[in-house]
């Protein structure tokens, strides 16, 4: 047994066989799943990348071209489309995820490496395609048509150009890291991985993000020894190479839609209809929890809004909640949310900020972040998602309950080793700028995530690469601690 665990092959069969259950056991789609499918049907039979409004193809930029590409692509090679080509796409998301999982296990070996020369890199490389590929988490998005598999996959190869970015440019490179000679190259790496998250923002429009935050990371260090010239040339190098795969979906919405846009729009909605920016801020004034995004924000437009789905922390008086039932009232009667109702919502969050300023832009953040950290993640199989009352539970819903469960402690496990896998890397000087390059994109993201109108608990999976890469170093041999390098 000992010894099938010491084969990365290994790890990628069992990866593959728990997708693949996944796949066949709970398949699922999701609201963006039918954006995803129409636009990529109507850019492969139309040329265009459009939605169906009133019965017409019509251009949008809803969302970013990646995802729909590749669902054009495969719908293309197999002359079908739609729910037609789901389990081809599944399986084509396997093979991803697959490759992501030896991804991982190449940025594990990296930091092993980089590190200490007497760390065994191969076992960092092993634990890490392990750790990756029994992750029910990320694997279980195989499973529905969406852009974490992808987003994750540019991710972790981002942070391994990153990190050969972040240890050489700010000096902290050893001399026995043994790399091609293209990788001691920081220009090219730079313009490697900058041209990597211009690939994933094909995705995700929030992927620049991680330049950002690497961007930052270099400035603390080469401002510190005034190389300003050499920060600002990383930075074009970085900044030009990310923007070259965004070009021509810059140049489209220019000429479709007269518009300059290089990333999909924050507000997302069809010709038509209202922003319910009013909307959207009264939720940012209490909702944290994911589940209340189904009853609540994500029936708007489509469903009756019931008062009693909405939780007591949403009101703080009587006169408040009269206020939303009155407004609630008249939107139920025609499920189409109108410029007058959500100037009221916009006036409620108002108020509610001012009374508790701290409650909107300190406290509700908090709880998000907690929550899409610390959750069970099972948002996307069959289960009730509830623990408490125990007792209660135990006796009604036994199997969902161990479960969910389960899933929590695993979701805490991945959390733990990254963090003590951090601290582990943390005491080593010449780790030190690739680990500060992933904390501190982790915290951006987090940051950012919370103050979003949904605060969906997929949204961090591109942080565990760096969980699962961290996690590894964690059980590699222990050695003797080198000296400190010289920043120069």
């Amino acid at each position: 047994m000992k010894r099938i665990f010491s084969y990365a092959l290994a790890a990628l069969l069992v990866g593959a066989c728990l997708r693949l259950f996944f796949v066949l056991k709970f398949p699922a789609n999701s609201g963006d799943t039918v954006i995803y499918e129409q636009i990529a049907t109507n850019w492969l039979r139309h040329h265009l990348f459009a939605m169906d409004i009133a019965g017409q193809p019509t251009p949008v930029d809803l969302r970013m071209p990646g995802y729909p590409a590749f669902l054009a692509i495969l719908y293309a090679l197999s002359g079908k489309v739609g729910e037609q080509t789901r389990f081809l796409l599944m399986v084509a998301q396997v093979c991803v995820d697959l490759l992501t999982c030896l991804v991982v296990g190449g940025l594990a070996a990296l930091l092993a490496l980089i590190c200490n020369q007497r760390l065994s890199w191969q076992r960092a490389f092993i634990v890490g395609v392990w750790l990756a590929a029994l992750c029910p988490f990320t694997a279980n998005y195989v499973a529905v048509p969406l852009t974490e598999i992808w987003a994750t996959f540019f991710t972790a190869v981002a942070f391994c150009f990153l990190s050969l970015v972040a240890v050489q440019a700010t000096g902290a490179a050893p001399d026995w890291l043994p790399l091609p000679r293209w990788a001691k190259n920081v220009w090219a790496v730079a313009a490697l991985a900058g041209f990597t998250v211009g690939l994933g923002t094909l995705f995700r429009p929030e992927a620049p993000l991680l330049l950002l935050t690497t961007s930052a990371l270099l400035a603390y260090y080469l401002l510190r020894r005034r190389q300003t010239k050499r920060l600002v040339a990383l930075l074009f190098v970085l900044g030009i190479s990310c923007i070259v795969p965004v070009i021509p979906w810059t140049i489209r919405n220019a000429v479709t839609l007269h518009e300059f846009q290089p990333l999909a729009p924050k507000d997302t909605n069809l010709p038509g209809e209202v922003d319910p920016k009013g909307f959207m801020a009264w939720e940012r004034t209490w909702l944290y929890r994911f589940r209340d995004c189904y009853l609540v924000p994500w029936k708007l437009n489509d469903e009756a809004i019931n008062l009693e789905d909405i939780p007591a922390t949403a009101f703080d008086t009587p006169e408040e909640k009269q206020r939303v039932a009155t407004v609630l009232d008249m939107y139920n009667e025609e499920l189409t949310w109108t410029p007058q109702e959500d100037q009221i919502f916009a006036q409620l969050a108002h108020e509610r900020t001012v009374r508790h300023p701290l409650r909107t832009y300190l406290w509700i953040p908090l709880r998000r972040a907690i929550r899409i950290w610390f959750t069970p993640r099972i948002e996307l199989i069959p289960v009730s998602g509830h623990v408490f009352p125990l007792r209660y539970m135990w006796v009604e819903d036994r199997v969902d309950q161990r479960v969910t469960v389960c899933y929590f402690f695993l979701n805490i496990l991945y959390v733990a080793l990254g963090l003590l896998g951090a601290w582990k890397l943390w005491k080593c000087p010449y780790a030190k700028p690739a680990v500060a390059m992933m904390l501190l994109y982790i915290l951006a993201r987090t940051a950012f995530l919370t103050t979003l109108e949904t605060p969906e608990p997929r949204y961090v999976l591109v942080c565990f690469p760096a969980l699962f890469a961290v996690g590894a170093q964690l059980f590699t041999r222990a050695s003797a601690a080198l000296s400190s390098p010289t920043m120069v």
